[in-house]
C-alpha cells in the first residue's frame, strides 16, 4: 500500500472518530449552544500534510451560527504554549437537543497525533501526515490508534441518542480536573472565516463542505475571502440554513429500528413493521412536496409529525415488550441497511420518496426472513440465509445509486 493511501485510509478513521474520544469530559467552560435537530454527518478527507515541525493536528467540525450548520474544515496549528495537547470540540445529545462542548488546550488526553519530550512535539509517524516536511522526533505506536478507535460507519456527529455511543477512559476522567487553556485567538479566527464561507454552510453544500481541511489557517483564509467576496452569505441563506435539517425525524426513526436490530431487541417480523410505517410516511411526504412545489404546508407538517410520534411509540414497544432474538448475521445486514438510510437522509443524500422505497424493500426482505424463520422453529435454512443476502446484495445497490444520483433533499425536513 502506498504512503498516500496509507495516510488516507488512517485519516478517513482518525477524522470521523476524533470529536468522539472524550465525549463526556465537561469540565471546559460547558455548553454554549443547543441546537433542536441533529448536525450532519462528518465528512470524509485526507489530512493535508504538516507545514512545519511543531504544529498540532485539530479535527473539522460542524458548528453552528446565524446560517445554520457550517464545517469548520481541519487545520494543523501551533499550541498555546508548549505541552499542551488539543482535545476536540463535540456535539452531545441530552434532553432533546443538541449541546455544542467546544474544545480547549490542556497538559493531558488531547488528540493521539504525538506526544511532548522535553519541550519538542514528537509525533506519531501512525497518525501524522507528514508530506516533504523533514521531521527527527518520530516515533510509531498504532496501539493506541486501535485502542481508541470507535466504530462510526455512518459518520455520525454526534454523541448520545442515535449517534455515537462514547464513555472517558479513567485517565480522561482525571484530565477533567485539570486547568484547560480556551482555542487561540487564531483557531477562533479561522472558525470565524469558516461561518462566513458560504460554500462552508451545511443548507449550501448538503453536507460536502468546499473546503474540509487545510494545511494552514492562511491558506484557507485566502479562499474564504475570496468566497466571501464573490457570494456572499444572504438573508436568505441565513433563513434556509437555520432550519436546514433535510428529513431528521425521519432519519432517527431509522437509526433506532437499526439499533433494535442490531442489539436484538427487534426481531426481523418487528423490524419489517416498523419499516413499513416509515415507508409510508416517506411517501406521504414525498407525495406533499411534489404537489406543493417541494415544500410541506404547516398543515402536512403537523399530520406527518403527528404520524412520526405514533411511529416512535411503535417503535418503542417493539423494543420492550419482551420478544428478543441473538444477534445474528441476516439481522445485522439489514441494521446496516436502515443506519445507511438514515445517513442518507440526514446529508440530504436521498429524498423521502427515495428513502419510501428503500424501507418498503426493507421490510419485504425482514418479512421473508420473519416468515422462513416462524417456518422453521426459528431458525434460517443455509439455502434461506443464501437468498436473504441475494436480497439484501439488491438492496444495498438500490440505496447506492438513490444515495449517488442527482436527487437530493434541500427544504426543510419535517
Amino acid at each position: 500500500m502506498s504512503f498516500r493511501l496509507r495516510v488516507r485510509s488512517l485519516f478517513v478513521a482518525v477524522s470521523i472518530v476524533a470529536v468522539m474520544l472524550v465525549p463526556a469530559v465537561q469540565a471546559h467552560a460547558g455548553v454554549f449552544i443547543s441546537v433542536g435537530f441533529a448536525p450532519p454527518a462528518l465528512p470524509v478527507y485526507v489530512q493535508p500534510p504538516l507545514p512545519a515541525p511543531g504544529y498540532l493536528w485539530t479535527p473539522g467540525y460542524w458548528a453552528y451560527g446565524d446560517a445554520g450548520y457550517y464545517w469548520v474544515p481541519g487545520v494543523w496549528v501551533q499550541p498555546p504554549t508548549p505541552g499542551l495537547l488539543w482535545t476536540p470540540g463535540y456535539w452531545g445529545f441530552a434532553g432533546g437537543v443538541y449541546g455544542w462542548h467546544g474544545g480547549y488546550w490542556g497538559p493531558h488526553v488531547g488528540f493521539f497525533g504525538g506526544e511532548w519530550r522535553g519541550g519538542i512535539f514528537a509525533y506519531n509517524r501512525a497518525a501524522a501526515n507528514f508530506g516533504s516536511v523533514h521531521v527527527t522526533n518520530v516515533y510509531e505506536n498504532r496501539t493506541i490508534i486501535e485502542k481508541n478507535t470507535v466504530v462510526n460507519v455512518n459518520h455520525v456527529s454526534f454523541n448520545g441518542g442515535t449517534g455515537i455511543s462514547a464513555r472517558p477512559s479513567p485517565m480522561e476522567m482525571q484530565a477533567e480536573h485539570e486547568n484547560h487553556v480556551q482555542p487561540t485567538s487564531n483557531q477562533m479566527q479561522h472558525e470565524h472565516f469558516a461561518s462566513q464561507d458560504r460554500s462552508q454552510l451545511a443548507s449550501v453544500n448538503h453536507g460536502a463542505p468546499g473546503t474540509t481541511a487545510s494545511s494552514n489557517m492562511n491558506s484557507y483564509h485566502q479562499v474564504a475571502q475570496q468566497h466571501i467576496g464573490s457570494q456572499p452569505i444572504s438573508a436568505a441563506d441565513r433563513k434556509t440554513g437555520s432550519q436546514y435539517h433535510p428529513n431528521e425525524r425521519a432519519a432517527n426513526q431509522d437509526q433506532r429500528i437499526a439499533n433494535g436490530l442490531r442489539s436484538g431487541q427487534m426481531t426481523s417480523g418487528e423490524a419489517a413493521r416498523a419499516e413499513k410505517t416509515q415507508s409510508h410516511i416517506d411517501q406521504q411526504i414525498h407525495n406533499d412536496r411534489a404537489a406543493n412545489g417541494g415544500k410541506l404546508t404547516g398543515q402536512e407538517k403537523q399530520q406527518i409529525n403527528s404520524e412520526q410520534n405514533a411511529a416512535s411509540r411503535q417503535i418503542y414497544n417493539e423494543k420492550h415488550n419482551g420478544n428478543t432474538v441473538k444477534p445474528n448475521e441476516v439481522d445485522n445486514r439489514e441494521a446496516n441497511q436502515q443506519q445507511r438510510t438514515a445517513q442518507g437522509l440526514r446529508s440530504g443524500q436521498m429524498t423521502a420518496g427515495e428513502a419510501a422505497r428503500t424501507n418498503r424493500n426493507q421490510a419485504n426482505t425482514a418479512q421473508q426472513v420473519h416468515n422462513e424463520r416462524t417456518a422453521n422453529g426459528g431458525a434460517l435454512t443455509p439455502q434461506e440465509k443464501k437468498q436473504a443476502n441475494q436480497q439484501e446484495n439488491k438492496n444495498s445497490r438500490q440505496i447506492y445509486n438513490e444515495k449517488h444520483n442527482s436527487n437530493t433533499a434541500k427544504p426543510k425536513g419535517h
